[in-house]
């Protein structure tokens, strides 16, 4: 069939054609948007859930949400080799020029900008000609005492005040957020709380992985009320069904019942996955309805895809050490694993595999869903570990797996 009437859309943060099963989520946003908006307390929401489950999707949705609803909205995506400082200055300094030429009374946008350059002057933030656009006095004594968790909350505060001035709601949307250190995380904790508490018209939306709710609470004891967690996991065979079948549907071709089922065997569900099965799947057919053949003979193509791509990306920052660690995890079979267990396929002691293990957690590769329990982050990867080392015993590969 014509691959460019396709309509699935593999692809990180891609929206897909159906955002189905999100509705709850979708809905808990709308409800968070309008409070704020009418200066009614509600809680922030974080989205978490494993690689591949529509986070960044859901979190775009959600600021197309708050746009129209009238939210000036403050993107970023947090990564390991930037801190939350130099990953918020940017988006704040575009935001608060953007208020200081709304209409209105009032002065505070300036005066936001003036606490935003005494704040990169107190934590030595270096943003070359942003700096430099920045041509006002810093103010003394607001946010420059260099103290991250001090600082960001009086930050915010300005910010958000020039925003009630121009009667304007904002919205910080903040992907990956696993990767700020304890410090950070409690640094922007403290500044919601301060929103929170002034009932000021700023929220928080943010996504990370599984981790990020026991990493939060780690860093405030008091986060668990200001913020809700929704789990994002694989879709149910019923709207993994509907996902397929409605795009295909709307451009006038048909799926098989078995190559839905087959479709979701594969996939389990994971809404990446989906995609990338009903892409090929797609592209293969040479006519409606698309069969379960078609899915069997495009399955190779997509595993391919797979693993040079989504898999590979992550295989390849990996160490020597981590990789035979994920290999062995992976050989005891899907599902959470005993570290002990880890432990004895690779004939260390456990106190052995400790650094390596805290180092794949920061990577962001596992998740201890539970006190000794080791688990991906990435669906599928144990599958991938397999054809990337098909032997503990062996190297780890170089090449690609075929």
């Amino acid at each position: 069939m014509d691959p460019i009437k396709n309509p699935f859309s593999p692809g990180a943060g891609s929206p897909p054609p159906e955002l189905v099963g999100r509705e709850g989520i979708l809905e808990q946003a709308r409800i968070l948007l309008g409070r704020i908006k009418e200066r009614r307390p509600e809680k922030s929401i974080l989205l978490t859930g494993l690689r591949g489950v529509g986070k960044t999707v859901l979190l775009n949705e959600i600021e197309r949400m708050a746009a129209k609803a009238g939210y000036r909205t403050v993107p970023s995506e947090a990564h390991e080799d930037k801190s939350l400082a130099a990953l918020l200055v940017p988006p704040l300094r575009k935001l608060l020029f953007e208020l200081d030429r709304v209409a209105g009374a009032g002065d505070k946008a300036k005066r936001a900008l003036a606490v935003l350059k005494g704040f990169m002057s107190g934590l030595k933030v270096k943003m070359g000609e942003i700096e430099v656009g920045l041509d006002i006095d810093p103010e003394k004594g607001a946010a420059d005492s260099g103290d991250l968790e001090s600082d960001l909350p009086n930050l915010f505060l300005a910010v958000a005040e020039a925003a009630e001035e121009r009667r304007i709601p904002v919205a910080l949307l903040i992907d990956e957020l696993q990767y700020f250190n304890q410090k950070e995380l409690s640094a922007l904790i403290m500044a919601m709380h301060r929103m929170q508490q002034r009932q000021l018209p700023m929220l928080l939306l943010g996504a990370g992985l599984p981790i990020l709710p026991g990493l939060v609470g780690e860093s405030k004891s008091y986060a668990e009320r200001l913020f809700s967690f929704p789990d994002i996991g694989a879709l149910s065979q019923t709207d993994a069904i509907k996902a397929l079948q409605d795009p295909t549907k709307a451009a006038g071709v048909d799926f098989d019942a078995d190559a839905l089922q087959e479709v979701f065997r594969l996939t389990q569900g994971y809404p990446y996955f989906l995609q990338e099965w009903g892409y090929q799947a797609w592209n293969r057919a040479a006519a409606s309805p698309i069969t379960f053949q078609v899915v069997r003979d495009a399955t190779p193509t997509v595993i391919q895809r797979l693993d040079a791509n989504f898999f590979r990306v992550r295989f390849d920052r990996l160490t020597p050490g981590e990789k035979r660690f994920l290999r062995a995890m992976a050989g005891l079979g899907a599902g959470a694993q005993r570290t002990g267990d880890i432990a004895d396929a690779l004939k260390v002691t456990v106190n052995a595999l400790g650094p390596v293990r805290s180092k794949l957690i920061k990577k962001g590769m596992i998740y201890s869903p539970a006190h000794g329990d080791m688990a991906f982050t990435v669906p599928l990867f144990d599958q991938f570990m397999l054809r990337a080392i098909p032997n503990l015993d062996y190297p780890p590969v170089t090449r690609p797996p075929s």
